[in-house]
């Protein structure tokens, strides 16, 4: 059983796997920075500091012992008072559009890539065949 685990995850497309999955984490960091400190400030900015995380509806009381804020979505949150965080989601769609749009360009451009170096090796090959008629021709003339 130790033998055939071993010889799973040495195929190439679990290390494959693993390798996407740590660096998809490390990306979705930089996906949720890039929104919660560069996109969404710019978006309050623009609509008169607007900030999405501190847009909730409260659906239960406030515990009697809490000191914090009552606009406070996190501190609520974290003292157990029941909130509908609608602002919360849309910063997280919003960092889920951002990601799926630089996916899509990365995608892209790695397509486009893979285009080129196909096509280049299509263009090459076809000169080799050329070449190796050419070369023939000449024997056959040579003989």
């Amino acid at each position: 059983m130790w033998s055939e685990f071993r010889t799973f995850i040495a195929r190439g497309n679990v290390i494959d796997l693993a390798v996407g999955v740590i660096i998809g984490a490390a990306f979705g960091n930089i996906t949720k920075s890039l929104t919660d400190d560069i996109i969404m400030p710019i978006v309050g900015a623009l609509f008169g500091g607007l900030d999405f995380s501190s847009y909730f509806i409260r659906l239960g009381p406030v515990p009697a012992g809490y000191a914090g804020s009552p606009t406070n979505y996190a501190a609520l949150k974290a003292s157990g008072v029941p909130l509908l965080g609608f602002g919360q989601f849309v910063t997280v769609v919003i960092n889920f559009l951002i990601l799926a749009f630089i996916i899509f360009l990365l995608v892209r451009f790695v397509n486009r890539t893979v285009l080129r170096a196909k096509e280049a090796a299509a263009a090459e090959a076809e000169d080799v065949v050329l070449l190796r008629e050419i070369r023939d021709e000449l024997r056959a003339r040579r003989s």
